[in-house]
């Protein structure tokens, strides 16, 4: 339990202020509900843990949705000198690019609906594997997994799964640059090799929903989305090839340069050592892959929804990463210089102007899509030059969990809760009943008040919110 008094900048912004070995102060975005759950584990002592990191930059940041994670907490951001600051697969996460990607289509609910909601997610369920361990049938030579890891979801549209924009409205237009194979492991290499283009276990989801309601009709509009227009989210990541990347990284790290005697979890290298880059290289591997199971995903989306709708139309909306470490420019004292952002568990939210951004939404800022928790609302918001001041250009990537698996499973049926869901209008398929209930809505924060806090604080404006109507669980 944290104790020590927060400094109130806001109703939706708090301060830590700077002590001991910490180099920068704690900044969180939370209302004081979200403050109590955040107290609850180890959060705050994370927080104030990766201020004491060597070269980071004006303040170790907690996003709303913030909690426990490992090294740093999920909804956790720090920017680091290049020159002098690190780079942690702990600031990255072991499930490396976790992120999502929403599809319009030109469908509405009752499209659907006359089609037969059930059969749909039943045929998307035999079309996509998912599952803890399941793989795709796709079958890739080491030197196709090699082009995978190196040019991300541009290889699966060079390929025919797709097309050019799917990857242009795609973070870093589905390519991390820096992607070098040769540092990652054959271990993990062995481990993605039968993974690409499956969706995984745990908190990864497919999920059609509606477009419920519109906050800014402008930038939706400029988004493509309507109010009872069908979307689809894809909820997925990285898969046992980015596991074992981190995992490769924390032991060689260990090894090499120790640990901080504050928390083992923060094992790192200096950005500039050459641990340090290969660390990045193989992260941005995983990336890669990340964004290319997804493209795969895409594709089979389409496969199969052209059987029952010939004329479906499904285009890419954006696709953002979640567990990553970025080489961005940001206003640092007065002058741009270019730094290292971790965002762990937190999305990108860069203002109108950028140049990263595709062409058609630099006006407005990037889509920002924060999902929900199976029978809770997800949302789309915009991105802000507010947020590039004071977080980094972040804000929250989910509702974020309130309770553990473990104690999800001891206090949950899954069961029980499918036929919540269901009573809702609902449909959900899953790979076991274990895996809903420790997805349950309960275990989540309130994704409402996260978003409310996000726009409140200016990281992250409203634009739309989406309903679900069928999910499909690994």
């Amino acid at each position: 339990m944290f104790n020590m008094e927060l400094k109130k900048i806001s109703e939706v912004e708090w301060e830590i202020p700077k002590e001991g070995k910490m180099n920068v102060p704690g900044r969180i975005f939370a209302s004081e509900r979200l403050l109590i759950d955040m107290k609850k584990d180890d959060t705050f002592k994370q927080i104030m843990n990766v201020a004491k990191l060597p070269g980071i930059l004006k303040a170790s940041i907690a996003c709303p949705d913030a909690h426990m994670g490992y090294g740093f907490c999920i909804g956790g951001v720090a920017a680091f000198d290049t020159l002098n600051g690190i780079i942690s697969p702990g600031g990255v996460g072991f499930d490396i690019n976790c992120s999502v990607r929403l599809l319009k289509t030109n469908l509405t609910f009752s499209d659907i609906e006359k089609a037969g909601k059930k059969e749909i997610l039943h045929s998307l369920f035999r079309s996509i594997p998912s599952g803890v361990g399941r793989g795709s049938e796709l079958k890739l030579t080491k030197k196709e997994l090699d082009d995978v890891l190196r040019d991300g979801a541009q290889w699966a549209v060079c390929a025919g799964y797709g097309m050019k924009d799917d990857y242009i409205y795609t973070e870093e237009e589905g390519k991390i640059k820096g992607a070098n194979p040769l540092d990652v492991s054959q271990r993990a290499k062995s481990r993605g090799m039968p993974q690409l283009g499956s969706l995984g276990a745990g908190n990864h989801f497919l999920e059609l929903q509606v477009v419920d309601e519109i906050y800014d009709s402008k930038i939706a509009k400029i988004f493509g989305l309507t109010k009872g227009q069908v979307c689809i989210m894809v909820h997925c990541g990285s898969r046992g090839l980015g596991h074992q990347v981190a995992s490769d990284y924390i032991r060689l790290m260990e090894e090499k340069y120790s640990w901080p005697e504050y928390d083992r979890e923060l094992v790192n290298a200096p950005i500039k050592s050459e641990l340090g880059k290969k660390y990045f290289s193989a992260m941005a591997c995983a990336a890669n892959f990340a964004f290319a199971n997804k493209q795969m995903i895409t594709h089979w989306i389409r496969e199969d929804l052209k059987h029952y709708f010939p004329n479906i139309k499904i285009e890419v909306v954006y696709d953002v990463c979640h567990n990553i470490a970025k080489f961005e420019k940001h206003l640092i004292d007065g002058s741009e210089r270019e730094v290292l952002v971790m965002r762990k568990g937190a999305t990108r939210s860069f203002g109108p102007g950028r140049i990263e951004l595709p062409e058609k939404y630099r006006e407005v800022g990037q889509p920002v899509i924060i999902p929900g928790s199976m029978g809770t609302a997800s949302y789309v918001l915009s991105g802000t030059k507010k947020a590039e001041e004071i977080s980094f250009a972040s804000t929250a990537h989910g509702a974020g969990r309130v309770s553990s698996r473990t104690s999800a499973r001891n206090n949950i049926r899954g069961e029980d809760v499918k036929l919540s869901l269901e009573k809702k209008g609902i449909d959900v398929l899953a790979g076991s009943f274990k895996g809903l209930s420790e997805e349950a809505p309960e275990v989540y924060k309130d994704i409402d008040e996260v978003v409310r806090v996000s726009h409140e604080a200016g990281i992250g404006n409203l634009v739309a919110k989406l309903k679900p109507i069928a999910v499909m669980k690994g």
